[in-house]
């Protein structure tokens, strides 16, 4: 015979290319049979439901027009392999994938060609399935859904007008319908603030004051204002040095009127209810941190006709104010600033200017080209005199006012009273400005830094003195609330949600405006409120420098679509459309619900679905159960924002009565990710890493050494290694076993393409203990597994199955290999046990599916294995009949030994001292000591 054709692979070699052409077929038969479909308890998805039901979602994913490199799928392929363990169970699983589509990148692309967004969009899902698709996900795909579609964003903007129409009642702690205050206020159960009877009022002033109300209203809200984008620019788009990450332009804060979400008004109850969730430690407290609940007092510092009033964490400091600092930004400077300077001032409080609007309207420019992060974060405190001084309530002392860009509008009321003594920045501040400094709490002795942020007894606060802080504190409050300067509050730092793009890809508001300006929702029969054609899709933009510049959206230009005739009920009048569109948070604030029943043309979801998929659980997760979705698995990026807006719009719907569950996400899970080695040339430019090779230690690319990183994969890194590339070498399920394989799914883990062959490796050894590789018949025999073979059958199926319960695929498939060796060990040449080999199929089946359904399908099985059975282990094959012991010799392991797990000390004592290698160490003599630990050890001393 000749080498070539010692060499040639033998016909029915499990290879990538005859995995390639396995997995197309089962893809397809899947998709034909509808085999992870789901069915609804009603509507058009009706079907005969189990009560034992689970809901896995995947955070919603961007079609970038980049496509998927590894990391990507890492989180798919774990909620695919639990969903699939979960199904073969006998459970009712829902599990599909839509679309986050409304976004930015799109829209640029939009605007450098001329294409739609759309048609991009739609490009880039295209691109996305198949790539997914090969990966053999079992997903219903009857349930997809895209953000952009009219039939989704159709009910995006029904919620949002279910927002929009209600109001939060403190009384009752939940939102309302409006027209349950409107009717409060009308029948004089609510009065209004300045006493008016409500009939006496015009309608435009009964619609401002309803307005106000509103858990979406419009406000004069501070943004990032980019005249040369032309665009509101979000504070991560913001450089250190106050301009726009893209295209470098200068950014300006300024006010602008804007959708607002009163996300404040349920402050309390996103707090609170985190207890209710299965969430990680982590996540709850980057929520916690960022709501930032706090206790202390609101205080009003009198001055001229008004009165500043500040929330601070400690009232108990109130006597060591020495000045105050209001944010540039803040409504009351345009009331304090004067004509002109007092008498005295000093010149370093001036910054040079000839009167305070001077000194203000300066700095107040000068301030708008920082970023919040460069106002936080700048060490060199900067600041100006308004020109007033105002009264410390506490002791009645003149302190001056001053504006500094180290005070937020974002935070408590936009004004500090500062006590330079226990804060290290009005430190900083009163030492460049010279002002006074009045320690109120005693450092600890040896103290002998600037600002003490410690505890310690109270001094110089008059009746505080000697006081522990929790002690001043409650005196100084109830002092506060008896003279009238203020009261005891809860603070937090989350502030109402912007809820406003100036662009054209997204959501268009379904509001109207009239002559007064007062805003109308669109009756729901005329949703969804479609996008119209434009012929430019940028924003217009101005000079770089024109900060009074006023945002110009691009659909400002759709003039026939902005102006627009209405019936509203009281005959057709002439409107104006919002020319924003809402941010990108919006569809992806609720898709789980649209999971639930996708094709439901009268409601959100019918009630009887969203109750099986979503409602609480208590025979199960426990009396306060909040229901939502059993198990969301996605980054921890989006820990705070996308999962607080989420939870605000489940908890307005569930006071509503739309929904039974109070929150959305009942178990969260945060998959690690997948990083990579790249590769850095003597110039700093990186070489494609594919084409490195290692020797020795050392790494090299076209013989040129160079320095290896570790860190992200993208393609400007030239790291890049995408599953299609996977897949065509490999296939999509040694692809699939090898990502699950390399470690916890919540730890990150280094990707490397040399290991994969492990993988594929395993399932070629499986493959032949199925399927002779010349002939390509099944070698089964229908024989009984022996003693040894079925204890290792059973212990892997039991923890196999505690291991794909608890998302522990890495060791899931550890066990498999594990139970594959021992199989091929023990049989060999000959045909290994049906049973045997069926339940490893079976186990598989969740990780490595497609192989999984072809063996089991030779195997003489008609149907999918999709729905199991899934092996149930025998407990009589997991007790076990022996016991190991390690002996020590003089504290280190030198021997092994075996024996019945009821023998007695006597009997595992002689047994220890009758083992040859222990026999060697003590020279057969008796030793010095023996001692037996029943279950554990035994340990010789010599």
């Amino acid at each position: 015979m000749s080498d070539e054709a010692t060499d040639a692979v033998p016909t029915h070699r499990y290879t990538a290319a005859l995995a390639n052409t396995i997995e197309a077929r089962w893809q397809e038969r899947w998709h034909e049979r509808g085999t992870f479909e789901a069915p609804n308890p009603a509507g058009p998805l009706k079907g005969d439901v189990p009560d034992d039901k689970l809901f896995v979602q995947d955070m919603f994913p961007y079609p970038s027009g980049a496509g998927l490199h590894v990391g990507h799928p890492l989180g798919f392929i774990g909620t695919d392999v639990f969903a699939r363990y979960h199904r073969m169970t006998g459970r009712n699983v829902l599990h599909t994938m839509g679309f986050d589509a409304f976004g930015l990148p799109a829209e640029q692309y939009a605007v450098r060609t001329g294409q739609h967004p759309r048609k991009t969009t739609e490009e880039n899902i295209s691109r996305y399935l198949t790539q997914i698709r090969r990966l053999g996900l079992g997903h219903d795909e009857r349930r997809r859904i895209s953000t952009t579609d009219l039939t989704y964003y159709r009910w995006t903007q029904w919620i949002f007008l279910q927002i929009f129409n209600s109001w939060y009642d403190e009384a009752q702690d939940r939102a309302r319908p409006i027209s349950e205050l409107e009717a409060q206020f009308a029948s004089g159960e609510r009065a209004t603030a300045d006493g008016r009877a409500w009939a006496d009022l015009s309608h435009v002033e009964q619609r401002r004051i309803i307005d106000s109300y509103r858990l979406v209203y419009l406000s004069e809200a501070p943004v990032n204002w980019c005249p040369g984008l032309g665009t509101v620019v979000a504070n991560e788009e913001v450089t250190a040095d106050g301009r726009s990450e893209r295209g470098n332009f200068p950014v300006f804060r300024k006010n602008l009127r804007q959708w607002m979400m009163r996300i404040t008004a349920y402050a309390d109850r996103l707090v609170d209810d985190l207890d209710l969730l299965e969430w990680s430690d982590q996540v709850k407290t980057m929520q916690r941190n960022w709501i930032g609940r706090s206790s202390g007092a609101h205080i009003r510092f009198p001055v001229a006709d008004d009165a500043i009033e500040v929330f601070t964490t400690r009232p108990d400091t109130v006597f060591g104010a020495t000045y105050m600092v209001l944010a540039p930004e803040h409504h009351l400077v345009d009331r304090l600033v004067p004509d002109a300077w007092p008498a005295g001032v000093d010149d370093s409080w001036t910054g040079g200017h000839a009167t305070p609007k001077d000194a203000v309207a300066a700095y107040r420019l000068a301030a708008s080209r920082k970023s919040e992060l460069d106002r936080q974060e700048n060490k060199v405190k900067t600041g100006v005199f308004v020109g007033v001084h105002a009264t410390n309530p506490a002791n009645g002392a003149k302190i001056p006012v001053f504006i500094a860009d180290y005070v937020l509008m974002g935070y408590g009321t936009g004004a500090i009273m500062a006590v330079p003594g226990q804060d290290q920045r009005d430190w900083d501040f009163a030492k460049v400005f010279g002002l006074d400094i009045i320690r109120t709490v005693r450092p600890t002795e040896g103290f002998d830094g600037e600002a003490f942020t410690g505890d310690g007894p109270a001094m110089n606060s008059a009746f505080l003195d000697g006081m522990d802080v929790a002690e001043a504190k409650k005196t100084i409050i109830t002092w506060l609330e008896q003279n009238g300067h203020g009261e005891g509050r809860l603070q937090y730092k989350l502030r109402d949600w912007l809820f406003a793009r100036q662009r054209y890809w997204g959501e268009p508001f379904p509001i109207v405006f009239d002559e007064d300006g007062l805003p109308h929702a669109i009756p729901e029969h005329l949703l969804p409120v479609e996008l119209p054609e434009v012929d430019d899709y940028s924003p217009r933009t101005f000079d770089p420098e024109d900060a009074d510049s006023e945002p110009s959206p691009p659909l400002l230009r759709a003039t026939e679509w902005i102006d627009v005739d209405l019936d509203l009920g009281d005959g057709v009048k002439r409107y104006r459309r919002d020319a924003n569109v809402m941010p990108q948070w919006a569809g992806s604030s609720w898709y789980q619900l649209r999971y639930v029943d996708p094709t439901n043309a009268e409601r959100i979801c019918e009630p009887e679905n969203e109750r099986y998929w979503l409602g609480p659980r208590p025979e199960i997760h426990g009396a306060q159960d909040p229901g939502g979705v059993d198990l969301y698995i996605g980054g921890i990026e989006h820990a705070v924002l996308h999962l607080l807006y989420s939870r605000f719009w489940q908890k307005v719907l569930f006071d509503l009565g739309h929904v039974s569950a109070k929150e959305p996400y009942r178990r969260l899970f945060n998959q690690g990710y997948i990083q990579a080695y790249a590769y850095v040339d003597p110039r700093g430019v990186y070489v494609p890493a594919e084409e490195v090779v290692e020797r020795e230690g050392r790494f090299f690319w076209e013989d040129q050494e160079v320095r290896q990183e570790y860190g992200k994969m993208g393609k400007s890194l030239k790291n890049v290694v995408t599953p299609d590339e996977m897949c065509e070498q490999y296939g999509a399920d040694t692809f699939r076993f090898y990502e699950m394989s390399m470690g916890p799914m919540d730890v990150s883990r280094p990707w490397a393409t040399k290991d994969v062959v492990g993988a594929q490796r395993f399932l070629q050894r499986l493959w032949r203990n199925v399927v002779d590789e010349a002939s390509g018949a099944v070698l089964v025999s229908d024989e009984d597994p022996d003693e040894t073979t079925l204890r290792a059958l059973n212990k892997a199926i039991a923890g196999v199955h505690a291991d794909y319960a608890n998302m522990r695929f890495n060791t899931a498939g550890a066990k498999l290999i594990e139970l594959n060796n021992h199989v091929t060990k023990a049989y060999g040449a000959k045909p290994a046990p049906r049973s045997v080999v069926e339940a490893m199929v079976l186990m598989v089946g969740p990780l490595c599916p497609h192989v999984a359904e072809e063996l089991w399908s030779r195997l003489g099985h008609e149907e999918s294995l999709a729905h199991g059975p899934f092996p149930v282990a025998d407990e009589k094959y997991l007790v076990e009949d022996t016991f190991e012991y390690p002996i020590q010799v003089n504290g280190k392991v030198r021997a092994r030994i075996t024996v019945a797990t009821d023998a007695s000390k006597e009997e595992v004592r002689a047994a220890a001292l009758a083992d040859e290698k222990v026999v060697a160490l003590t020279g057969g003599n008796e030793p010095r000591k023996v001692i037996v630990v029943p279950g554990r050890l035994v340990n010789v001393v010599v």
